[in-house]
């Protein structure tokens, strides 16, 4: 039997780094964002009982093991042993962008999908809040990652949420928007590669330390506090508000700059000057910070002096996905129980 999943990449547009328990368990923590159209693809099927090998796991690397301890993917790795599968797997993945250092909640997609195809193996019951929870203990508990808990949400949950956190418990709240505003959201977003991949853990850690120590609290209660403001906008949808949305953007990142000093470099400020004499409407880094993309809005007609501004850099149309984290295949077994709890 062969499982599919396909699971989207996200993009966080207000309210980061309140979505750490470090943060969210002393002061209300939100944000809101979205799934894109770019994706983490997974396929994994089970083996018969030629090879002379357990299990086999095609990425940038190409793995062929007997155990479970020698697989060198740590999610992999450590999914298998918690969940005690016995299956020998050949694991296929698959993504439509760079999967290290994009600042697009990679890491969290591919758990996300990782842990779908998974409980559809193991014929586990499971709704989207008990998918979005897994992948947050896998990486949190299991790998002690460094990680906030929006990027499983987003991309288990797809389209535009705000995410309430207090206190380790998660509230969410679908943002209303009316079809005009997504259509032209869809049409303005970009996003804008810097040129510099990288791991978010040193970002993060500083990140964290100077949360614990509450030497960042007054920039992060504003972040949240965009939250609200960015849905009201959205709702809204007046004439001005893609406008509206990129004024809040560059204003975001001017906070995001102040939350520790590996958030940018020279090179990457030079590269917002440049986004902004294009005629953007606003532009922020996604993720961490320090390398990955520029989450860019522009009217289309725009777009073509963007990317010879920008140029050897690759600019890429985005739109929002709706769908979440999803089994692909079999899409219509209705023998699997995870099949009548997901639907």
């Amino acid at each position: 039997m062969l499982y599919v999943t396909r699971t989207p990449l996200r993009v966080s547009l207000f309210g980061g780094g309140t979505d750490y328990p470090e943060y969210f368990d002393r002061h209300p923590g939100a944000v809101v964002g979205f799934a894109i159209d770019k994706y983490i693809h997974l396929g994994v099927i089970r083996l018969t009982a030629f090879q002379d090998y357990n299990y086999r796991l095609s990425y940038s690397k190409l793995e062929h093991v007997k155990t479970i301890d020698e697989i060198n993917h740590p999610v992999v790795r450590q999914v298998l042993k918690h969940y005690d599968v016995k299956d020998r797997l050949d694991i296929n993945i698959m993504s439509d962008l760079p999967s290290t250092g994009s600042g697009l909640g990679s890491s969290s997609s591919f758990t996300v999908g990782f842990l779908n195809v998974i409980h559809a193996l193991t014929r586990r019951p499971s709704t989207r809040i008990d998918l979005a929870k897994s992948a947050i203990f896998v990486e949190r508990e299991l790998l002690r990652e460094n990680v906030g808990v929006q990027d499983q949400l987003h991309a288990t949950f797809g389209g535009i949420n705000r995410f309430d956190l207090s206190k380790g418990k998660f509230s969410l709240s679908p943002v209303q928007i009316l079809a005009h505003t997504l259509l032209r959201l869809d049409a303005s977003m970009v996003l804008v590669h810097t040129g510099i991949a990288r791991r978010a853990t040193a970002v993060v850690e500083a990140q964290i330390e100077a949360t614990k120590s509450k030497r960042i609290d007054k920039p992060l209660s504003q972040l949240y506090e965009q939250v609200g403001k960015a849905v009201g906008i959205l709702e809204t949808g007046g004439p001005s508000a893609i406008e509206e949305l990129g004024d809040m953007l560059n204003e975001t990142w001017h906070i995001k700059r102040s939350l520790s000093d590996s958030v940018t470099t020279t090179e990457i400020d030079d590269l917002f000057k440049i986004i902004q004499s294009a005629g953007a409407y606003g532009a922020k880094l996604c993720g961490a910070g320090g390398g990955g993309f520029f989450l860019t809005l522009i009217a289309p007609e725009k777009l073509e002096g963007l990317k010879q501004a920008v140029a050897p850099r690759a600019v890429i149309p985005i739109k929002v996905d709706h769908g979440g984290s999803q089994l692909i295949y079999p899409s219509h077994n209705r023998d699997s129980t995870f099949d009548v709890f997901r639907g």
